[in-house]
């Protein structure tokens, strides 16, 4: 690896552990649950079905707002890990998420050679295990009000009940980001959409 990658990886990393001062999220009014759809209904634009039909992988690209996060994951090459078997819980950021990166960061994570950095902070969004927004509240009362989450990067991710009953999920640096829309059951896992990114530390 030549030091002018090692440069531009560096800047990168130094542009995400500088969102704190930009990145923050507010908590929206009320948490949704994707809506389940029986013969005959149909499923309001946000809310995908219940049954399951496709892996993580493949509905990423079909979610709401999810573009970037998709066109990351396969930047970093984790499609075939969210397409294994799992079971996976993934936290979604929302489109608008990544616009609130400093100028040039995304571009930065998305070249070649910053892959294993973007691998790394794809997988803080990555929990191994299927778990539904009830069971993680669980979690949440039975530690007390916390939950710590082990994630795929290795690192931990705080997830915490607000008052309006919002799920909370704090990153190494102390910023939150809030579930907006959870339970959205596939075949290896769940996904849960989130209005802000989790930053994990890097090098």
């Amino acid at each position: 690896m030549t030091v002018k990658t090692n440069l531009m990886i560096a800047a990168a990393s130094s542009l995400l552990l500088a969102t704190g001062a930009t990145a923050q999220t507010t908590a929206p009014a009320a948490p949704q649950t994707a809506a389940p759809t029986t013969p005959g209904t149909t499923a309001a634009p946000a809310a995908p079905a219940a049954a399951a039909t496709t892996t993580i992988a493949a509905a990423l690209p079909t979610l709401p707002n999810r573009a970037t996060l998709a066109k990351l994951v396969t930047a970093a090459k984790l499609q075939t890990t969210l397409a294994g078997p799992g079971p996976y819980t993934l936290f979604a950021p929302s489109d608008e998420a990544f616009t609130r990166l400093p100028a040039g960061a995304l571009d930065t994570l998305l070249k070649p050679e910053s892959s294993p950095t973007l691998a790394t902070i794809i997988k803080y969004h990555v929990v191994a295990g299927a778990i539904t927004a009830e069971q993680l509240k669980a979690q949440i009362t039975a530690g007390g009000g916390k939950a710590t989450l082990t994630t795929l990067a290795g690192q931990p991710l705080v997830a915490s009940l607000e008052a309006n009953g919002n799920i909370a999920l704090t990153d190494t640096a102390g910023i939150k980001s809030f579930v907006d829309t959870a339970d959205i059951k596939e075949t290896n896992g769940v996904v849960h959409l989130t209005n802000g990114m989790s930053v994990p530390k890097l090098g």
